[in-house]
């Protein structure tokens, strides 16, 4: 796993932005937070990705409270953002739809 080149960085982290991601300040990482009716809906929610975390072997920073989920995406691995994070956020994407 690399860390994104600066070639491949805006092309893969504009859709994102423009889904609700935002970059963080003092971090290579993405972050963007989810909005569920209930604790029910967001639990059910991070459950699911968190299958798909969990088969990718690429784990989300996240935290809930009620209906909010705010989750952060990093590759510790690379001290920075990968595809992997871009996979992963797209895939949170789909699932919160």
């Amino acid at each position: 796993m690399e860390r994104l080149s600066e070639e491949t960085r805006g092309t893969l982290l504009s859709p994102l932005i423009d889904a609700g991601w935002s970059v963080q300040p003092d971090r290579d990482a993405i972050e963007k937070t989810y909005k569920f009716a209930d604790f029910a809906d967001a639990f059910g929610w991070m459950t699911k990705a968190a299958i798909w975390a969990e088969k990718w072997d690429h784990h989300p920073e996240w935290f809930n409270v009620y209906g909010k989920v705010k989750v952060v995406l990093t590759t510790h691995d690379v001290d920075g953002l990968s595809t992997l994070d871009i996979k992963l956020a797209r895939k949170m994407d789909g699932l919160a739809e």
